[in-house]
């Protein structure tokens, strides 16, 4: 069940949260709709390919990644969005899509768009597309220790 691993991750460090079921869902906004959250306090994980390492980026559902400020932010010659079919073996406890934004669990810098730290809390994928994790942000930020930058935006953002 690709949810154990977070769960007792969360436990074995004494982090309270809450777990929620939703019919299943794909898209970030249709799994917004479907557990009835508005999609700017709704996390979405995206595996971004930056000068040729796997990263992942964490920004509110209703939000674009910009490329081109994550580039200059990074300092970074290439920043590109990796296919499904190039990072499904690195989440091999996730249905495809679904993972959590906890890269510290799967060898993965993690970078929190600015916007979500604005929030007390953060929600999730739990790894499944049908159950969502709610939980402190402060208790994200200690656990997954990622680097906040601004890079997210509500404008559609392409890659160059």
């Amino acid at each position: 069940m690709p949810v154990k691993k977070l769960k007792a991750f969360l436990n074995q460090h004494h982090i309270k949260y809450v777990s929620i079921i939703h019919s299943p869902a794909y898209t970030a906004q249709e799994i917004a709709a479907s557990a009835h959250i508005p999609g700017q306090e709704l996390a979405k994980t995206v595996i971004l390919n930056v000068d040729g390492k796997n990263v992942m980026a964490v920004l509110p559902a209703s939000y674009q990644v910009d490329f081109q400020r994550l580039r200059k932010a990074l300092g970074a010659h290439q920043v590109e969005l990796t296919s499904e079919r190039q990072f499904e073996k690195l989440f091999p406890d996730c249905e495809v899509g679904a993972m959590p934004p906890f890269g510290n669990l799967y060898d993965l810098e993690v970078y929190v768009a600015e916007r979500l730290t604005e929030d007390d809390e953060i929600v999730f994928n739990a790894g499944t597309h049908s159950e969502l994790i709610r939980l402190a942000y402060a208790d994200f930020a200690k656990l997954a220790k990622p680097r906040v930058l601004r890079f997210s935006t509500t404008e559609a953002a392409m890659p160059w």
